[in-house]
């Protein structure tokens, strides 16, 4: 049997990899509070509006339920709750653009070698599909009753 070497990535320098990735990581929290922010006001005004369900907040971001385990130190802590509201709140972004793609379009993209739909387009019409979309913006309006019609 032969033993296959696994190539090691990243630099093994630990110097350079706090010196310089570090920084970059924690200075995404400044652009992430700020579309925090205006996600949450778009997400608060529009839905109502359009009678979209909301999406709820604290099934996506957990920030201290990993800070609980005793084994961590207080810096895998800050790291962890810092992980948690970060890639919490993108996948909350997402499905309330998700939420938003599916009242507004039904239509999925191409499909095209590398292409990865996400989760909420694999209920959309088909690309091309002229009678599946009408059949479904008629199934929209049915749901969505207080919406202009989509009708020609």
């Amino acid at each position: 049997m032969y033993l296959i070497k696994k190539k090691i990535r990243g630099s093994k320098n630990p110097l350079l990899r706090y010196l310089v990735a570090a920084p970059l990581i924690w200075l995404m929290i400044v652009p992430i509070i700020i579309a925090d922010i205006f996600v949450e006001i778009y997400h608060r005004v529009a839905f109502p509006i359009y009678g979209i369900h909301r999406v709820k907040r604290s099934e996506y971001i957990r920030v201290i339920d990993r800070g609980k385990l005793p084994y961590l130190s207080l810096g895998e802590r800050v790291g962890c709750a810092y992980c948690g509201y970060v890639n919490g709140w993108l996948h909350y972004a997402s499905t309330i653009a998700g939420r938003t793609e599916n009242y507004f379009c039904h239509i999925a993209h191409l499909e095209t070698r590398g292409y990865v739909p996400s989760e909420h387009e694999m209920s959309f019409v088909k690309y091309g599909d002229e009678a599946a979309l009408k059949k479904r913006y008629f199934l929209h309006d049915l749901h969505y009753p207080k919406t202009i019609k989509h009708h020609e």
